[in-house]
C-alpha cells in the first residue's frame, strides 16, 4: 500500500482532530437531518459517520488481538462497496435504515476511538490508518455535498450554516502559455497518496494555454443568455439528450424569483448569485458546452497538472478532458483496500483541484476526482484551455 507516514502531526493527534472534525460537521443537524437521502447518489450523514467508523473497524481493528466489534450487524448496513467482505445493504435505500440511531452511531464511533487508542504505536497498522483518515476527509466532504441536495430537495430550503459566503472581488482572467513537451505526472512517493495517483510517469504534452481561474458566475449567464441550454450544436450527444431529458437551463441550485431576481441554494440558504464566484454545481456535459460556446476547451488533467503551480486552485473541482484511467502501470492497493479506486476506471471523467467543501490539507496537485459526466450535485467547475 502507497501510504507512507510522512507528516509533521503525530498520527494520533491527526486522527483525533479528524474524527471530531467529523462530528463537528454534523453537530448543526438534527437526528432527522442527519438520516434522509435525497438521491440514490447521496447518502445520509448519519450513513458517512457510520461508514467511516465501519473503515477503521474492518480495516485497521479487525488486525488487532482481541478486538470485538461494537454490533457484528452493522457491517452488512455500513459496507459500501467492498464485494470481498460480503454482502450489504443497497446504497439506494441507506435512508431506510433508521437503526441504528444517530446516538447509537456515535457511541459506536467511541468505541472505535477507544480501541484505536492501543493502535498508533504498532508500525503494521500506520498505512492502513493513514489511509482511513483521508478515507474519512473524502466522506467529510460528502457530508457536505449531500446535505446541501437534501436541504435543496425539501421545500422550506434549510439554511445548515447561518455564515453567510463573502462576496468574490472581480479577478482578471488571464492566459497562462505552457510550451509542452514531456511533462512528469503523478504523485512523487513524498507523503501519503490514493493508488490511482500513481506511478510517477512521463506524458508528452502539445503547446498550450490554460486559465488562470475558473470560470465565474456572470461569464457563464453569458452561456445561458446566448441560448446556451437550448442550442444543441454546442453539447455532447449524451449531454444534449440530459439537457431533454432533465429540462437543464442554469447550473444546480440556481434560482429565480418572481420578480426575476437571480439567486443561488447555499450551504448558508439563499443567497444573491454573486457574479463574481467560480460558477459551480455544473456537470462535465455544461463544462464541455460551456467550453465549445467559448471556442475552446476543457484541459486534458495533465495538462491541469502541469500548470498546476502557475494558477490558485481548491474553489471548485474542476472537470478535464480526461476519462478517469488508470496509469501505465497502476497498481491497486494490497489487502482490503485492493477494491478502493481500480474497480471504477470506467465510465467516469477526472476533476482536480479541490473546493470549497474539502477538507484542510486534503488538496494536492495530483489528487484525481472522479464521477459520472452528468454529476451536478458536487462542488464542480470549469476551467479553460486552448491549443497554441
Amino acid at each position: 500500500m502507497k501510504a507512507a507516514v510522512q507528516q509533521s502531526v503525530p498520527l494520533a493527534q491527526a486522527y483525533a482532530a479528524i474524527r471530531a472534525h467529523s462530528v463537528a460537521l454534523a453537530a448543526p443537524l438534527s437526528a432527522e437531518d442527519a438520516g434522509v437521502q435525497s438521491m440514490p447518489d447521496a447518502s445520509p450523514v448519519k450513513w458517512h459517520l457510520a461508514h467511516t467508523n465501519w473503515f477503521f473497524e474492518t480495516v485497521v481493528l479487525s488486525q488487532v488481538p482481541g478486538y470485538r466489534p461494537f454490533d457484528s450487524r452493522f457491517a452488512y448496513l455500513f459496507n459500501s462497496y467492498y464485494e470481498a467482505l460480503g454482502p450489504r445493504h443497497p446504497r439506494p435505500r441507506r435512508g431506510l435504515i433508521t437503526r441504528p440511531s444517530l446516538d447509537q452511531v456515535y457511541a459506536w464511533r467511541a468505541h472505535v476511538d477507544a480501541a484505536m487508542a492501543g493502535a498508533f504505536d504498532d508500525e503494521s497498522l500506520q498505512d492502513a490508518i493513514l489511509l482511513g483518515l483521508h478515507h474519512e476527509q473524502q466522506h467529510q466532504e460528502l457530508i457536505l455535498t449531500d446535505i446541501k441536495h437534501a436541504f435543496f430537495s425539501n421545500p422550506l430550503l434549510p439554511t445548515y450554516c447561518a455564515a453567510a459566503p463573502a462576496p468574490h472581488a472581480i479577478t482578471p482572467l488571464d492566459r497562462i502559455s505552457l510550451p509542452g513537451g514531456v511533462s512528469l505526472i503523478g504523485h512523487d512517493g513524498g507523503g501519503f497518496a490514493f493508488d490511482n495517483e500513481s506511478p510517477r510517469h512521463q506524458v508528452l504534452l502539445q503547446p498550450f494555454r490554460i486559465a488562470s481561474r475558473p470560470v465565474s458566475n456572470s461569464e457563464y449567464k453569458a452561456f445561458i443568455a446566448d441560448g446556451g441550454y437550448r442550442r444543441a450544436e454546442f453539447w455532447l450527444s449524451d449531454g444534449w439528450a440530459r439537457v431533454q431529458e432533465e429540462a437543464w437551463e442554469a447550473p444546480l441550485y440556481w434560482l429565480k424569483d418572481n420578480d426575476g431576481t437571480e439567486s443561488v441554494f447555499t450551504l448558508s440558504g439563499v443567497q444573491p448569485l454573486d457574479p463574481n464566484a467560480p460558477v459551480e454545481h455544473v456537470s462535465f456535459f455544461e463544462a464541455a458546452a460551456y467550453a465549445a460556446w467559448a471556442k475552446v476547451r476543457l484541459p486534458t488533467e495533465f495538462e491541469w497538472e502541469t500548470a498546476a503551480p502557475l494558477f490558485a486552485h481548491g474553489a471548485v473541482w474542476e472537470w478535464t478532458r480526461s476519462s478517469y484511467d488508470p496509469y501505465p502501470g497502476f497498481k491497486a492497493f494490497e489487502g482490503i483496500a485492493a477494491e478502493y479506486n481500480g474497480k471504477f476506471m470506467v465510465g467516469q471523467v477526472v476533476l482536480r483541484g479541490g473546493s470549497v467543501a474539502t477538507p484542510p490539507g486534503h488538496i494536492r496537485s495530483t489528487y484525481r476526482n472522479f464521477f459520472p459526466p452528468a454529476t451536478r450535485w458536487q462542488f464542480s467547475g470549469i476551467r479553460l484551455a486552448e491549443d497554441i
